[in-house]
């Protein structure tokens, strides 16, 4: 990788900015009436924007990467709801990572994931996805480790379409991914992904209290 910063084309103000021109790409699926499930926390404020623009329910789905020994920041795998875990088997045998190691890793991030969940949710079921049209949003992929594993939690759940919609994608990784859902959404794909704050004008970290009001938020007007 160039340590010189790639040109681009497109700039996102903040998350609203970017799930407002998703959305225009998006609109087209208005009418199957399409459940948007956001990656918190970041993707909750772009699947927003979508759910409002569709009139289609916003919920969440999370997934949880899994951190090599020592090295937090390198993802060995994914785990995410219904018992899901995918693993980057290359990394994990480069590292001799032993199966117990694995094991104990996922149980403690999947305890985080009923944790967060109930937290955004509170005591609501999960919406129903069978035969509807799942639009999956994330503000960002670099490696998809954790999209990954959220993308195989809702095929478990029997939809009739999966698209995965994010602002921007590292280019290895969204060819990827889009041989594991139905359409893949993306407004950009960069060959040098660098950071995907870099494509951001404003990135703060969305807190847990913007995630509950966001689909709190979602839930009010639809009910009105």
């Amino acid at each position: 990788m160039s340590d010189r910063l790639p040109e681009r084309d497109v700039t996102f103000e903040d998350r609203t900015d970017a799930g407002r021109r998703l959305a225009g790409r998006l609109i087209r699926y208005r009418d199957e009436r399409p459940v948007i499930l956001a990656l918190p926390r970041g993707g909750v404020p772009v699947g927003y924007e979508i759910s409002r623009a569709l009139d289609a329910p916003l919920d969440v789905i999370t997934a949880r990467k899994l951190g090599a020994p020592g090295q937090p920041e390198l993802a060995v795998g994914a785990v995410a709801p219904g018992g899901v875990r995918v693993l980057n088997e290359r990394v994990v045998h480069w590292l001799a990572i032993p199966e117990d190691w694995l094991d104990a890793a996922a149980e403690k991030e999947r305890e985080e994931i009923r944790r967060r969940l109930e937290r955004f949710r509170g005591q609501r079921p999960e919406p129903d996805l069978k035969d509807k049209t799942v639009i999956l949003v994330d503000d960002g992929i670099a490696t998809g480790m954790t999209v990954r594993a959220a993308i195989r939690a809702v095929r478990a759940r029997e939809p009739r379409r999966i698209v995965l919609a994010v602002p921007v994608c590292a280019r290895e990784t969204a060819g990827e991914l889009s041989r594991e859902v139905d359409e893949l959404v993306c407004l950009e794909t960069p060959s040098d992904l660098w950071a995907i704050g870099f494509w951001y004008r404003n990135f703060e970290q969305v807190p847990d209290e913007e995630v509950v009001a966001l689909l709190e938020s979602t839930r009010a007007h639809r009910s009105g």
